[in-house]
């Protein structure tokens, strides 16, 4: 098992690439703290993970407060006696999420609060709990628009990943020699309800898929996957990344007939 005797954090883990990774992470043998907004969810997520055999407790937690972050990772060491492993994945897209001139500056505040502020705290709390446990990975959602821009408008969304990137970057520098590893894990386009709900017409589903070389939108669990590489001993070698998958949209200026 690639993460045998190891404890992993994931926040907004009651769904999508969270909800995944959670179920993945377990069955390799982690165990899992699952973080979530969402009560039920969560809860739900822990039941699959127990009915599977694997081990994992729930922590609800809003991460744009400092106080459920601090008792996230609280959760995890007083749970299981330490943290190995940081997945913060929390985030949002808002439906009103457009460009410059009508984005409500509420919808671009929020969105940074969550997105950016979100995995800000969980560092700000996590990486001494890593440290305590004499080192980990750090694995934080950004997103393909980190590296281009999106084909639909989502200005606060796409800043807020850029910022993810940049801070997933800096935070490696730093943690380099603590034996921290801090990675941007960047999805493309992704069949999950949180892209579904955004791209809400066929014409903005087929905006999208024509710049992806694959010609589908990814799966979640193909995300989790990823993850899980940048989880386990087999990436102790790589920090400071933009981990892409994402069909090639990134590496394609036109798309294959």
């Amino acid at each position: 098992m690639r993460l045998k005797d190891k404890v992993a954090l994931i926040t907004g883990a009651g769904s999508g690439i969270g909800r995944e990774t959670a179920l993945l992470f377990a069955a390799e043998g982690a165990a899992v703290v699952v973080v979530d907004v969402n009560d039920a969810a969560g809860q739900k997520v822990v039941g699959e993970i127990e009915a599977a055999g694997g081990k994992a407790v729930y922590a609800h937690a809003d991460v744009s407060k400092a106080a459920d972050c601090e008792n996230m990772v609280k959760v995890a060491e007083q749970t299981y006696g330490k943290l190995n492993i940081l997945f913060n994945n929390a985030g949002i897209s808002h439906a009103d999420d457009d460009n410059a001139v009508t984005t409500e500056e509420s919808v671009w505040d929020l969105t940074m609060e969550i997105n950016v502020k979100g995995v800000f705290l969980g560092c700000k709390y996590g990486i001494p709990a890593l440290q305590r446990a004499g080192g980990g990975s750090i694995i934080n959602t950004a997103s393909f628009v980190a590296i281009l821009g999106a084909a639909t408008p989502q200005l606060a969304y796409t800043a807020s990943k850029g910022a993810v990137l940049s801070m997933s970057r800096e935070l490696a520098m730093i943690h380099a020699r603590q034996n921290i590893r801090v990675n941007a894990l960047c999805p493309g386009p992704l069949r999950t309800e949180l892209l579904m709900k955004y791209l809400n017409t066929e014409e903005k589903k087929q905006r999208r898929l024509v710049h992806i070389p694959m010609g589908r939108f990814g799966e979640a669990k193909e995300i989790a996957y990823g993850a899980l590489y940048l989880a386990s001993d087999e990436s102790s070698f790589v920090t400071g990344t933009e981990f892409l998958v994402d069909g090639g949209i990134t590496a394609a200026y036109v798309t294959p007939e």
